[in-house]
């Protein structure tokens, strides 16, 4: 237990993380009235999507991209990109004057008797409920054998690759061919680098998103409907896709497997291991080349949870965000919590809503409560 505490708050809910999934948390309890502080660790809110790479945008349309009471600042139809959803989430915060505290990294959530208590530095909260509003995705995973690679070979994973400008002249490997891999390995290749890309194929959804058809019919359609609607634990076809996407990843959605080709990026088996300081490949080729870039996922990155609430594979036990035997304790944000949608922006506010409520309807929240939505009055 730590014993460089110096301070402690009393709350009746913390939010940890300040991202999507925990501003949609706190627009429902403020909306509720409920007392909370959401704690981000980051400098500035929006600084996860801020420190992604240059050219990312996102994946869905701006009309996708709202979080609850306030529209996304942006043609409908457009795909935003990562500076512009990091404004968009900072703006949000300003316009609801939500109580973020950035800087605010936790290093540890454990209970005693019936408190909640979280530790960020020298800071301690007493909290009744304990809302973990982060996605599944934490802690950069990199195979052991990255270390055998010869030092000369530049590495970078996925999280830290920002452009061009980071790699060395010659070829480049990307190592996992998912929706990262496919869109930094078009980028590389167009900047004159020999690419290669490593990993199964993962498949692809069946239209262009940013075609008319795409854009008018289909995002609704699929991401609306069939993501949000169709695609959940409650469904047979839902839980099949949460089997294999928990195993496998999700489809290609921005590139397709002939677009890959024709920028001439030659696609390989998986990286298995070094031979002399150089990627192996599955069926024995080694390749010659000054980069690597391993978009190889990762890990939850939860170990600061010192509770028993994870499974064998690491993962949290929980029912649509509700952990049995830890009354209080919630998640919200994870990859397919209860839908495909449940990691999206456009998803994550209906599970937010959802534990929100939960919360409030504990009787020892009614004691805690201020006046509905008073938190919310001023707001623009």
């Amino acid at each position: 237990m730590q014993t460089n505490i110096r301070a402690t708050e009393r709350i009746h809910t913390v939010v940890v993380g300040g991202g999507q999934a925990g501003l949609s948390a706190g627009y429902h309890l403020a909306r509720r009235g409920i007392p909370f502080v959401i704690l981000e660790s980051s400098a500035r809110v929006g600084d996860v999507w801020r420190n992604r790479w240059d050219s990312l945008r996102l994946f869905t349309p701006a009309w996708l991209d709202s979080l609850p009471g306030m529209p996304f600042p942006a043609p409908g139809r457009s795909f935003p990109t990562k500076d512009e959803m990091a404004d968009y989430l900072e703006a949000y915060v300003a316009h609801f004057k939500l109580p973020v505290r950035t800087g605010a990294r936790v290093d540890r959530v454990w209970r005693k008797d019936n408190r909640y208590y979280v530790d960020v530095g020298s800071m301690r909260y007493e909290a009744d409920n304990v809302v973990i509003a982060m996605a599944s995705y934490q802690a950069p995973r990199v195979p052991a054998y990255a270390q055998k690679l010869d030092p000369e070979i530049v590495q970078l994973h996925s999280k830290d690759y920002r452009n061009d400008s980071q790699l060395k002249r010659g070829g480049v490997l990307v190592v996992g061919a998912g929706n990262s891999g496919a869109e930094i390995a078009i980028e590389t290749v167009r900047k004159g680098h020999a690419t290669w890309l490593a990993g199964r194929d993962p498949g692809q959804i069946p239209f262009r998103i940013d075609s008319t058809v795409g854009k008018y019919v289909m995002a609704p359609l699929v991401l609306r409907f069939v993501f949000h609607r169709v695609l959940t634990l409650d469904t047979p076809m839902g839980r099949k896709a949460h089997a294999k996407m928990t195993a496998g990843g999700a489809p290609l959605i921005r590139q397709k497997a002939k677009d890959l080709l024709n920028a001439g990026i030659v696609r390989v088996p998986k990286v298995t291991g070094t031979v002399h300081g150089r990627p192996l490949l599955e069926g024995g080729a080694v390749l010659d080349v000054a980069n690597v870039i391993w978009c190889t996922g990762f890990d939850p990155g939860f170990s600061w949870i010192d509770l028993p609430v994870f499974n064998e594979n690491g993962r949290p036990r929980h029912d649509r965000g509700v952990v049995a035997g830890e009354p209080g304790l919630f998640f919200v944000g994870l990859h397919f919590l209860y839908a495909l949608s449940s990691t999206m922006i456009h998803g994550v506010e209906r599970d937010a809503d959802r534990i929100a409520g939960l919360i409030a309807r504990n009787p020892s929240t009614q004691q805690a409560v201020k006046p509905a939505g008073r938190m919310l009055a001023n707001a623009g």
